[in-house]
């Protein structure tokens, strides 16, 4: 079974991410970057003179999206600037030698170094069948509930079962059950139920 710091630790393996957020427009923004450090959490830095930097000062909501070997792990949360900024950025560096060529020497401290304060770690594994996905909390997060559920309305015709993709509808007597971590939020139970039993949670 896989944990959450499995998770972190795959993440960080990785280093590599795509990091998005939230212009002044509105607009989406993400680009590439790297995981600096994990412990509960995930680290990163980043420039005060690059965009990415004001985004975060304005909406702190970002989210993460690490893929690997069909793999994916997505960390959505609130971003934080952290206080000591040069011991931060020096413990990043140590950690990341690679960095030193990028910003040598006191150039370095032109960064601001972020954690993700609190958010959710979902783990999407598309190798598997049925796929299996799992959520984790960071800090005080919540873990967002998404899919489809089958209600009481349910009349047990069965076809919700049929036409799932990973056959992750199980038969419970007089109604059916949508496994949540084998489930791929495709919808179509919900769009081929018969009696509108199946809604979008």
């Amino acid at each position: 079974m896989i944990s959450k710091q499995d998770c972190l630790k795959r993440v960080r393996e990785i280093i590599d991410a795509v990091l998005s957020t939230v212009d002044e427009n509105g607009n989406p923004q993400s680009r590439v970057i790297d995981i600096m450090l994990v412990d509960e959490t995930v680290y990163f830095l980043t420039a005060r003179g690059k965009n990415v930097y004001n985004e975060i000062e304005k909406n702190p909501h970002v989210s993460f999206l690490s893929l690997k070997d069909n793999i994916s792990i997505r960390i959505t949360g609130i971003a934080e600037k952290l206080d000591n900024q040069k011991q931060w950025i020096d413990k990043m560096f140590e950690e990341n030698k690679y960095m030193n060529n990028v910003y040598p020497a006191e150039t370095r401290y032109i960064l601001e170094p972020f954690y993700i304060k609190k958010g959710e770690i979902e783990y999407f594994d598309l190798t598997q069948k049925p796929i299996f996905r799992t959520s984790f909390i960071i800090g005080d997060g919540e873990i967002t509930s998404k899919g489809f559920k089958i209600t009481e309305k349910c009349i047990h015709c069965g076809i919700c079962e049929k036409v799932c993709p990973q056959k992750s509808i199980l038969d419970l007597g007089e109604i059916y059950k949508i496994q949540d971590n084998h489930c791929l939020h495709c919808g179509i139970c919900f769009e081929n139920c018969p009696v509108n039993a199946i809604i979008r949670i």
